[in-house]
């Protein structure tokens, strides 16, 4: 056996295939004061290089197959908006002119501004957008330094079949690789909420990231076994690996075609119970990706690219018809939309509220902290959602309630914008369920107050986990702590599953603990009944569902919550998945 390297696993399937070593470009970034006579001209370069980056990606786009699904487009569609968005077009102009500064210099103080803003953002999700805003800058730079387009830019045979080593891909980067061939990508950056790697997973691509030092340990035109589940990179493998894995590829390749057969069955367990399975979505066009595996509808809506990496705030017209476009897509099926999830210190250029110097502005004055405290940001988007209720199955959630007060002033602010909304003859549904995310402990502590308040519960456990275990699961340093089976978040969730059934009202979970096929049984036997996830793990989930019986699952999932000895769960939950 040769070396073993590890990373995360981010688009599941194994691969084999020799490695494709790809080197990074060493852009050097000189600074310089231009004089004025110059200026004028050097806007035109930076225009010129917006232009021609624009006009890159729109030769990729049409290369897209006719047949490939719309939401893998809208990857590229997201960094084109990003070239015409003012934090990017814009505001490197008036660097230029206010600096006197070269269009690269200015370039680049814009996107430290940028990133550092994204690096504050307790959310995963959102941090990892930060990708995105490099992935474009570096086209535009490129062109700016005059680099010549990457090779793999255009037709290379030399791909075909091979496994792709490089320290970072960006979502057009990993498309025309796709269509030359490629059978998976090790990344020594990136992670789980990446475009990348979740485009890989539409693509259906393995992938593993994070493998620190992979072009210095991996040889070129080195064999290699990708296990795009557990994140294993198997360098130079024996005779013995190759063929316990190539088994493994067969196993894989006919229970994905099993899954496909899933997509309009019920999710319904052995004894007959309903699980309602919906898909977590950012962007409108991802709908698309929902009908695909048969999601029943939405889970969970962020509202919160709508606000990011623009000069003003999206009126109400605009977050309407956004809204409009995901609702009607749906034709009926519920869609729940999130209130916004930002906090002021992650507010670009549009708004500030005055705490930009939190000393931790993951505890600090944010989602609906923050709505609360600015009414003028709440209000236009609390009409938006009940105006787009009368159009379809609106369901509305309230991220990060503390206390059962907050929640009061919400319910307030809905019952007085609907009064407005009657007054000046706009249709809304007067019955739009209102819920609320169970993601802080002390929510999860006082569930039973909130369901007395609530519609429905959704567990939000990826900031559930962090704030409970006090841990920042991306910090390297600490992130062995990050557990989901740790006992006090599972007696957190036990206690919220519990308030709602007593409640008589629906809770659902929509972390990536709902998408994560190794807790579906445990979850199921603690009375989990509707889950929110990646569409891409939707139908592998359905599989477990269809498999398990909530009889016998429930005897198992309460040993677990007897214990206190992680081991020990790790073992009865293995034991559940057997």
């Amino acid at each position: 056996m040769g070396l073993i390297l590890t990373g995360v696993g981010v688009s599941k399937g194994i691969a084999i295939g020799n490695a494709c070593l790809l080197k990074g470009d060493q852009l050097e970034i000189n600074e310089y004061v231009l004089p004025k006579h110059l200026i004028a001209e050097e806007v035109a370069r930076f225009r010129l290089a917006l232009a021609t980056a624009r006009k890159q990606l729109k030769d990729i786009h049409r290369k897209i197959p006719r047949n490939t699904p719309v939401d893998i487009a809208s990857f590229l569609d997201t960094h084109l908006l990003m070239l015409d968005d003012s934090a990017l077009s814009d505001a490197p102009v008036k660097l230029i002119k206010t600096q006197q500064c070269n269009a690269e210099w200015a370039l680049m103080q814009q996107r430290d501004m940028l990133v550092s803003v994204f690096d504050a953002m307790d959310d995963i999700y959102l941090r990892t957008r930060k990708d995105d805003v490099d992935h474009v800058v570096h086209r535009v730079l490129r062109i700016l330094l005059n680099h010549a387009p990457h090779s793999f830019e255009a037709p290379d045979s030399r791909l075909a079949g091979g496994i792709v080593v490089v320290e970072d891909l960006s979502p057009a980067d990993s498309l025309l690789m796709h269509q030359q061939g490629v059978a998976a990508f090790v990344t020594e950056s990136g992670g789980v909420t990446s475009h990348t790697t979740i485009l890989a997973r539409s693509l259906g691509v393995s992938a593993v990231a994070g493998v620190r030092h992979a072009r210095r340990d991996i040889p070129h035109n080195a064999m290699l076994i990708i296990d795009g589940q557990q994140g294993l990179v198997l360098v130079d493998p024996d005779e013995h690996a190759l063929r316990y894995f190539r088994a493994r590829q067969r196993e894989e390749k006919r229970y994905a075609v099993a899954l496909t057969r899933l997509k309009d069955q019920p999710a319904v367990t052995r004894d007959g119970v309903a699980i309602a399975l919906h898909a977590n979505v950012e962007l409108p066009e991802d709908f698309h990706s929902l009908k695909r595996v048969g999601a029943e509808g939405v889970g969970l809506y962020r509202t919160e690219f709508l606000f990011m990496n623009r000069t003003h705030l999206p009126d109400e017209e605009e977050q309407l018809q956004a809204y409009l476009r995901i609702v009607r897509g749906m034709k009926g099926a519920p869609v729940t939309i999130r209130t916004l999830d930002l906090g002021a210190d992650k507010m670009l250029n549009g708004y500030q509220a005055g705490t930009q110097n939190a000393i931790n502005p993951a505890l600090g004055l944010r989602a609906v902290r923050l709505c609360l405290k600015e009414p003028l940001l709440f209000r236009p988007q609390l009409r938006a959602i009940l105006r787009a209720s009368a159009y379809g199955a609106v369901r509305m959630m309230v991220p990060m309630l503390t206390t059962p007060y907050e929640l009061t002033q919400v319910l307030q602010l809905v019952r007085q914008i609907q009064e407005e909304l009657r007054s000046e003859g706009c249709k809304y549904d007067e019955n739009m369920p209102v819920g609320g995310m169970i993601e802080v402990p002390a929510a999860a502590l006082m569930a039973d107050a909130f369901a007395r308040q609530l519609d429905f519960m959704s567990i939000g456990t990826n900031d559930l986990i962090q704030y409970t275990l006090a841990t920042d699961r991306i910090n390297e340093a600490v992130n062995y702590l990050y557990n989901p089976l740790h006992p006090g978040v599972l007696r957190l969730i036990n206690m919220t599953i519990g308030a709602g059934r007593k409640a008589g009202k629906p809770v659902a979970m929509c972390g990536e603990m709902a998408g994560d096929v190794r807790y579906t049984r445990l979850l199921l036997g603690m009375g989990l009944s509707e889950f929110s996830m990646h569409p891409a793990m939707l139908l592998e989930i359905k599989s477990i569902v269809q498999d398990s019986s909530l009889t016998d699952l429930g005897k198992m999932a309460r040993k677990v919550l007897k214990c206190s000895d992680p081991d020990e769960i790790n073992v009865l939950v293995d034991r559940m998945n057997a």
